[in-house]
């Protein structure tokens, strides 16, 4: 099946139009791959063997990242959960939780017509705008 929608996807480059998606055949293949996929990375001590959960991922019926867990010796490190914009897509909120499960920042997105990214904005917890990183680009 994963072959299949592959070789249509590709098939439809062809087609007058197609390339000016938002989304192209690569990204969407690869979103097909990742539906509903959740992945652990383990850390194994060379010397003693002990085996512990270093990062885990996981992936919406989309393909979308939607959430990134990292832990340490002592549980988890960091969080993040990622929402997205239902119609084009692209990520528009990253939720940044600490070791104690507790929100530690908030990023929000906006985009250009072309689909790359325009401005990030970073707020606290509670709300409050702390940077606007503002992206540009240019061929030289």
């Amino acid at each position: 099946m994963k072959r299949i929608l592959l070789f249509v996807l590709l098939a439809a480059l062809s087609v007058p139009g197609f390339a000016q998606s938002q989304l192209d055949a690569a990204t969407l293949a690869k979103r097909e791959a990742r539906k509903n996929l959740v992945i652990k990375e383990w850390n194994t001590d060379a010397k003693s063997k002990t085996k512990w959960l270093d990062r885990i991922t996981k992936y919406d019926d989309q393909g979308r990242k939607i959430e990134q867990i990292e832990y340490n010796q002592y549980g988890m490190a960091w969080r993040e959960v990622y929402e997205y914009d239902p119609e084009v897509g692209k990520i528009i909120k990253e939720t940044k939780y600490d070791a104690k499960n507790k929100p530690s920042l908030v990023r929000k997105y906006e985009y250009n017509e072309d689909g790359t990214k325009k401005k990030q904005y970073n707020y606290s917890p509670t709300g409050r705008l702390l940077t606007v990183k503002v992206f540009e680009y240019s061929s030289e």
